[in-house]
């Protein structure tokens, strides 16, 4: 969590306030807040997350809200002191001058690899990434695209400050789409699944192998070409898509000519992969009425 925080703020001041680019989230309101009066965007940054964060511990556990306290303290203190610890003289080499395009995906990248980090561990930066981890309990939804719903208004809200035009809501969300994209990438790049269908009469083997070799469970359907009208057997398997290749050299290994067919999963629940998440329902019994005596 503490690498992921020093990324996290290392990309806002280093590529993000110095250009005074909107971003998203609660650091963006207090970029903007900074932006417009010259407040410090940490003490913005820790006044805005006390509201929040008391209803993050209500509904993701207190352990959740241990971390998200530990995250909002750290990322304050970074926000602070980071601008003393990194020389001026490297943030006016790193940033690109008349290139704000530039800074904001370098920026929204940097900042969104360091949150993923943070959200692998089960921690949060408070604000947004509360409302983000709190859908993602209960919808099969992404965080990165919680955080775009989110960031269209806090971005759009530069346009309220003297001398700013469409063109500074721009560069904002370039840094929220990469930012968005980036968390999305650290967090589900590993856990992306694919069905692999293999058509082929040395499906026995095939399959030996696949559970024997790679621990992986397969499932034989029986099958009929049309054009032929000959029966035959379909395996099929569903995989992590970092797995996909090894199963490919196994099939290819026993019969060459094997027809494959791979497709993306919107989701994979179960043993070995995504446990679904329910909100708990509690159903009330009606009371009875009292019995009359005759």
């Amino acid at each position: 969590m503490t690498i992921g925080l020093i990324i996290y703020a290392a990309g806002w001041v280093v590529f993000i306030i110095p250009n005074q680019i909107a971003g998203g989230g609660v650091i963006g309101i207090a970029a903007i807040i900074t932006y417009a009066t010259g407040f410090p965007t940490e003490y913005s940054y820790l006044i805005i997350n006390a509201g929040l964060v008391a209803g993050g511990m209500l509904i993701l556990g207190r352990g959740f809200g241990l971390k998200t306290l530990f995250g909002i303290g750290m990322a304050a203190l970074l926000f602070h002191f980071l601008p003393e610890w990194i020389s001026p003289e490297f943030i006016e080499k790193a940033i690109i001058h008349d290139n704000n395009l530039l800074n904001a995906l370098i920026g929204g990248t940097a900042s969104g690899f360091g949150i993923g980090m943070v959200f692998m561990q089960g921690g949060s930066t408070g604000g947004t990434d509360i409302i983000a981890i709190i859908w993602s309990k209960f919808k099969n939804t992404s965080p990165g695209r919680v955080f775009i719903f989110c960031d269209l208004i806090i971005i759009g809200s530069i346009l309220l400050l003297p001398d700013r035009s469409f063109e500074h809501v721009i560069y904002g969300y370039v840094e929220m789409v990469s930012f968005s994209y980036v968390i999305d990438l650290v967090i589900s790049g590993n856990r992306q699944s694919v069905q692999i269908m293999v058509f082929s009469p040395h499906y026995e083997p095939i399959a030996d192998r696949l559970v024997g070799d790679l621990q992986r469970g397969v499932t034989v359907m029986d099958s009929m070409g049309w054009y032929t009208k000959k029966e035959g057997k379909v395996i099929v398997v569903v995989a992590r898509k970092n797995e996909a290749n090894s199963i490919f050299r196994v099939v290819k290994e026993i019969d060459p000519q094997a027809f494959i067919s791979v497709a993306n999963v919107m989701g994979v629940f179960g043993k070995g992969f995504e446990q679904i998440k329910t909100g708990k329902i509690t159903w009330k019994r009606k009371p009875e009425a009292p019995s009359r005596k005759a």
